[in-house]
């Protein structure tokens, strides 16, 4: 059983983050709250959602899962306007998702969730890290945009910064100590990853958003921010391209 109500900006905050990876998934739901655990089809990225109970305007359920295709939830989100409260319910009779904004109802067959496995989250302990608003790292992807398809994250113990290098031109957004909330590192870090995926992720994160990047040489990057004023939280991983010597 599963029975809320939602924002609207809420809603579309998680699932646009989601969707960055994947088009239909499934929620683990209890009476605290609902979590998801994904790994898109290519295997280089993983995304791990934890959202309170807190973070709906109101919330009943007891343990089950509801596997959505976020395709059809995005045309749903669509009729729903700035500040709308969306109301969802689950239909086990009918296998049916049902979702009502204001005098709109709209109902979806779920997906079947048997053959989705919960990968399993990496431990990882990761040398360097820094706070910095998602506008900068927003601002760093805008740069690099069209000269590679790939970007660099560097960490040194006095700045961190974004680059990219293409066959004719190059970009960089290097931010120090003073630029961004925190910035530990031990010593210098850096590490390739594929700027599609960074990007739509990036990009997805609502502006104002303190992101916590995670960085180690030659190692997953690990991006943690919140999203509901705290009530939700996301754990973002993604692989790293090895440069061959």
């Amino acid at each position: 059983m599963f029975k809320a109500e939602i924002k609207s900006e809420t809603l579309k905050g998680l699932v646009n983050i989601i969707s960055t990876l994947i088009d239909e998934v499934k929620f683990t739901i209890t009476p605290e709250g609902m979590t998801l655990k994904a790994v898109d089809p290519a295997h280089v990225a993983m995304i791990e959602l934890k959202v309170g109970a807190k973070a709906f305007e109101s919330y009943s359920a007891s343990e089950t899962e509801i596997g959505l295709d976020l395709d059809k939830v995005k045309m749903v989100l669509k009729l729903a306007g700035q500040g709308d409260l969306i109301a969802m319910e689950q239909d086990e009779s009918k296998g049916r998702f049902v979702f009502t904004i204001g005098n709109i109802t709209r109902s979806m067959s779920m997906v079947d969730t048997s053959s989705m496995s919960d990968p399993k989250v990496p431990q990882l302990s990761l040398s360097a890290n820094a706070v910095i608003l998602v506008d900068q790292l927003q601002k760093g992807i805008r740069a690099a945009e069209s000269i590679s398809d790939h970007i660099a994250l560097r960490a040194d113990p006095g700045f961190f910064e974004l680059s990219c290098e293409g066959d004719t031109d190059d970009a960089s957004l290097k931010l120090k100590g003073s630029d961004v909330e925190s910035l530990e590192v031990p010593s210098a870090v850096h590490s390739l990853f594929p700027l599609d995926y960074f990007s739509n992720l990036v990009k997805a994160i609502p502006a104002g958003t303190k992101v916590k990047v995670e960085l180690d040489s030659d190692f997953p990057v690990k991006l943690v921010f919140g999203l509901a004023n705290g009530e939700a939280s996301v754990v973002y991983f993604l692989a790293p391209r090895i440069e061959s010597d």
